[in-house]
């Protein structure tokens, strides 16, 4: 049987069903690859796939990024359960870095590579709230008007993931998270071209910050208003997770955020991220232009 792709009520994104992810032959994913360039959001309602199962289904989509802990696992849990069982608490670090991804925003834009894909499971869910919202950027740089295309054509803007835990009151500590800040940050523009399907879409989100040209609070004004703009119906769609769901997503054209719940109940989602094309998603950082000689300052990473 052939996979059936539903697309949502929304500019993006499609559930797809009659699908077996653990068992795929080669016209079922050429469907599933079409429909990711197609939807940016993919929705795999009940599959209960194992960490191994995810890992290889990901790997169809390039290559997985290794995130930090364990330099060989390929699939993380994002969980506010901690290893005894108990959960989170609000001074506790990983709390506030959880709270941090209830913010639009892409994966891995603050980190030389930027991320191509990410999937997210379902294994334990609360009983309110815990969903996940995504956005589309390519409908958002669709429909702004001429003039404000102009205006940011162009532009760029750094990403840090110190800067943007720091608006939410959560300093951490140089050398200590991901990526670069300051004028170490990778730069990337407002615009991007998507390198597969060559749609233009608005690449922000809460990451994004300071931009080369305008003083900081006319870059913030500008970033905000975009991000306030960009992230409205129809362009949203938010997941209500049911255990055994997987959805996949593409960094490049969407936003993503996950919503607020009650923190004592326990959340655990098992979290894949692919890769993206250093031809299309590598970013000049503070160690690359010291070759040219900018020195970044002291406080970059």
């Amino acid at each position: 049987m052939a996979p059936t792709i539903t697309p949502l009520d929304a500019t993006f994104g499609a559930t797809i069903t009659d699908i077996d992810l653990a068992h795929l032959d080669q016209p079922a994913w050429q469907r599933v690859e079409d429909a990711f360039h197609e939807y940016a959001v993919l929705i795999f309602p009940g599959q209960n796939l194992t960490d191994e199962a995810q890992v290889a289904f990901a790997m169809r989509f390039g290559e997985i990024e290794l995130l930090r802990g364990d330099p060989a696992a390929k699939a993380v849990a994002i969980s506010n359960q901690k290893p005894d069982g108990s959960v989170l608490q609000p001074e506790e670090h990983r709390y506030q870095a959880l709270r941090g991804n209830e913010g639009w925003h892409t994966d891995s834009s603050y980190m030389p590579l930027a991320a191509k894909a990410s999937m997210l499971a379902a294994l334990v869910v609360p009983s309110a709230g815990g969903e996940t919202a995504w956005a589309d950027m390519r409908a958002a740089y669709d429909a702004l008007d001429n003039d404000q295309k102009e205006r940011i054509e162009g532009l760029s803007a750094h990403h840090s993931l110190y800067q943007s835990q720091a608006e939410i009151g959560h300093i951490v500590e140089s050398g200590t998270a991901y990526g670069y800040h300051n004028k170490g940050a990778p730069l990337r523009p407002l615009v991007k071209t998507h390198p597969v399907t060559g749609r233009k879409s608005l690449f922000i989100g809460r990451h994004a910050y300071q931009i080369p040209g305008l003083d900081d609070g006319e870059a913030k004004a500008l970033l905000d208003d975009l991000l306030n703009f960009a992230c409205q119906p129809p362009r949203t769609y938010t997941h209500g997770w049911q255990p055994g769901d997987l959805i996949i997503w593409d960094n490049r054209c969407v936003l993503h955020a996950a919503r607020p719940y009650d923190y004592s109940e326990t959340r655990v989602m098992r979290h894949t991220r692919v890769a993206g094309d250093p031809a299309s998603e590598l970013a000049a950082t503070a160690r690359d232009a010291r070759a040219s000689g900018f020195e970044p300052s002291t406080s970059n990473i």
